[in-house]
């Protein structure tokens, strides 16, 4: 039993959306960050990101950094930059990116939802990188930027959606990068209930990504509780801001992974020892339907394959049937490649931490591995997406993934919805 709530947010008031709608705060470096609010002031950036109103003598992690973002929010607000619904109410928001739509609820989602495991994982959290998180809420005493949820579709939550769809949105726009971002607000009482409802009859709901922002949510609810012994459960601290989507129109994208060397091996040892587990074909000018070229980008077909960037030329890799596995984790295919080829042939034991290997979201192409490996890599991988069902497997089983194994497309964006911690 999910329980999902309405919840009064703070909204940006009519026309500033598309300034203030950022990108979440972890896909910028600080220069990069300090580049999009020199550009646009009214960035959300500027609040997620408060260390872009000091000079890089700074540091990122200062405590003045995180009371500028509390002092600009409450400015903001002050402003009338945002707005705060009367009632509580829930949203949709619909993301579409190449003619794709997804919608999500808005809502609020439970802590103890979280920790009892209704709200289920498939990675794990680093404490110190939970910690800029946990001082930005609770110092802003607001949360800024949704846990992307995922859900198995209801017939009942695509009713109502499609409902609620059929009146004008309250918020409709296109930004930078050519996402279009539609927002509709559901403060009928029987809508409320059905969707609440519908929730409760859920066994599980599952985190897609933002499993650090999950977490650090979680912790400053849990700080509140510790603060507040006699507190009912009904407090704004107890729940944490989420869009949740639908299984159904979720699109997981490839993760691909860049190596620095071969591992002392020469580029003919290197093949020979792949070919263990891995059929190895070279893939043909003809086969990738080019003109003059030895060889085209390629990205796998199906499960099991692999693309390989090697010396100027593609390879097309299959793995074996004595590799393959029916286990919820063994059997993925980031789970292949490193079991049989990162790890014993390449000696990456530990993607997390070993500096020789980097990872390389879909959204930046094939040719993005190739100019890595023209620069400061010696080969490339590209791999089939991991599914939206083999997550929720995962999960389900209380496993976790391997790390990087999800790269999601459109990203949500930050100050379209606050809540207030009260």
């Amino acid at each position: 039993m999910a329980d999902i709530r309405p919840f009064s947010a703070y909204r940006p008031a009519p026309g500033l959306e598309r300034k203030i709608a950022a990108l979440p705060y972890d896909v910028y470096n600080r220069e990069e960050a300090v580049k999009v609010v020199a550009e646009n002031p009214d960035s959300f950036l500027a609040i997620d990101r408060a260390e872009t109103g000091f000079g890089p003598e700074v540091d990122t992690y200062a405590p003045k950094v995180y009371e500028r973002a509390a002092s600009l929010l409450q400015e903001w607000i002050a402003e009338g930059k945002f707005v705060k619904d009367e009632r509580p109410c829930y949203y949709l928001y619909e993301l579409t990116m190449e003619g794709r739509s997804q919608t999500g609820i808005v809502a609020c989602a439970s802590i103890d939802d979280y920790c009892n495991q209704v709200i289920k994982k498939h990675e794990n959290t680093r404490a110190e990188k939970e910690q800029d998180r946990i001082r930005h809420v609770d110092i802003c005493n607001m949360q800024t930027g949704p846990i992307f949820l995922a859900y198995r579709a209801n017939e009942v939550l695509n009713d109502i959606i499609l409902e609620a769809k059929q009146n004008t949105p309250t918020c409709d726009f296109v930004s930078q990068d050519g996402i279009g971002h539609r927002v509709w607000v559901i403060g009928e009482e029987d809508k409320i209930n059905g969707i609440r409802e519908a929730f409760e009859n859920m066994g599980a709901v599952y985190i897609a990504d933002g499993h650090h922002r999950c977490a650090s949510a979680v912790k400053v609810g849990q700080m509140r509780r510790e603060a507040n012994t006699d507190f009912s459960g009904q407090e704004e601290f107890n729940y944490f801001l989420s869009v949740l989507f639908p299984d159904e129109e979720l699109h997981i994208m490839d993760y691909n992974r860049v190596v620095t060397d071969l591992n002392g091996c020469s580029a003919d040892e290197f093949l020979n020892k792949v070919s263990e587990n891995f059929l190895v074909e070279v893939v043909s000018a003809k086969e990738s339907a080019a003109e003059n070229v030895e060889s085209e980008p390629y990205g796998p077909e199906r499960k099991g394959m692999f693309g390989m960037y090697l010396g100027g030329k593609w390879y097309k890799l299959t793995a074996k049937n004595h590799i393959l596995s029916e286990d919820a984790v063994e059997g993925l295919d980031v789970s292949l490649l490193q079991n049989y080829l990162l790890g014993p042939i390449l000696g990456i034991q530990d993607p997390k931490t070993d500096k020789r290997i980097d990872f390389v979201g879909g959204i930046r192409g094939l040719k993005e591995l190739e100019r890595r490996v023209h620069t400061d890599m010696k080969v490339a991988f590209s791999l089939y997406p991991t599914s939206i069902g083999e997550l929720f497997a995962v999960a389900d089983a209380g496993r976790l993934m391997p790390p990087k194994s999800t790269w999601f497309e459109p990203k949500l964006r930050s100050g379209l919805f606050l809540h207030d911690l009260g």
